[in-house]
């Protein structure tokens, strides 16, 4: 039996998405029995890129205002400059990461894929991985960064580059067959404890 037959999986993504961060996980995760839609900002397709240079497309399965964190398992945010920076100003996109956390519900995000996460309001407090481009970014939110390839914390799977894709497919493929997380409590209503001891 497939490790993850019978999960539904969403990799949310607009145009300019980096084509490897979204292809990579795409084929891991069905290639593991899961079901695999992308969501995106607008019916059709959105086009990806390598690097600087315009890429092919891929077609999208739902919108995110018509998608809830629900109908799936698990979300996939993967980088590219553009893609999450259209994300990351869309409030049905946020309203979509959200659900995810509120459920504990496994979520990755590769490069520039947890620049999301801050404006979804939930990067405080967490221990993650990005590219480096937006790690002070990230700080600022109130997360606390580390440079690895892959970093695990309470469902939430991050990475830095393309480079760590095969690590971050292996720990994606973990968290969503381990199914639900228990979501870290960020106010535990007690002056001067810091939430980052919790994790």
């Amino acid at each position: 039996m497939s490790k993850l037959a019978g999960k539904r999986v969403a990799i949310l993504a607009a145009d300019g998405y980096e084509r490897a961060e979204l292809t990579d996980p795409l084929e891991a995760l069905r290639g593991a029995g899961a079901e695999v839609q992308i969501v995106s900002l607008k019916p059709g397709e959105i086009r990806a890129f390598e690097h600087h240079e315009p890429a092919d497309a891929i077609a999208v399965d739902r919108t995110a205002e018509d998608a809830s964190a629900g109908d799936y398992d698990a979300l996939v945010i993967p980088g590219g400059v553009f893609n999450p920076d259209a994300l990351r100003v869309d409030e049905a996109a946020l309203t979509f990461v959200r659900g995810f956390f509120d459920a504990g519900k496994p979520v990755g995000a590769i490069c520039h894929g947890p620049w999301v996460l801050i404006n979804a309001g939930v990067a405080e407090g967490r221990t993650l991985t990005s590219v480096a481009n937006i790690r002070r970014d990230l700080e600022n939110a109130g997360a606390r960064v580390v440079d690895r390839e892959v970093v695990v914390e309470d469902g939430l799977v991050t990475s830095r580059t393309p480079k760590d894709l095969p690590a971050f497919c292996a720990k994606l493929i973990e968290e969503i067959a381990e199914g639900r997380h228990h979501a870290p409590q960020l106010n535990l209503g007690r002056p001067g404890v810091d939430p980052r001891s919790f994790a």
